[in-house]
């Protein structure tokens, strides 16, 4: 059977996860408040900051810098691209 939740990223009723995805109080959080499809679209926007910033995410601080991200493109106001890809989109 499905598990809904009440996603606070999409402001809907969708498909949760189906395990934590990430460890501790935060994992916990997005598994009981983050769809499947808006941990997609994060695990995507994930990917391009890592490139676009050439981030490694073994480092402490890209590491810390990636879960303050993460935190805001899923429960608050959202982040913004990198300038040369949203160019690269046009």
């Amino acid at each position: 059977m499905t598990r809904m939740v009440n996603c606070r990223k999409l402001g809907k009723m969708a498909e949760g996860l189906e395990k934590p995805t990430w460890p501790g109080e935060l994992g916990q959080r997005i598994f009981e408040e983050i769809s499947i499809e808006a941990w997609q679209d994060w695990l995507g926007r994930q990917t391009i900051l890592i490139n676009e910033y050439k981030l490694n995410p073994r480092d402490q601080e890209h590491k810390r810098y990636l879960i303050q991200q993460m935190e805001a493109y899923l429960f608050g106001e959202g982040i913004e691209l990198p300038e040369a890809w949203n160019e690269q989109q046009k």
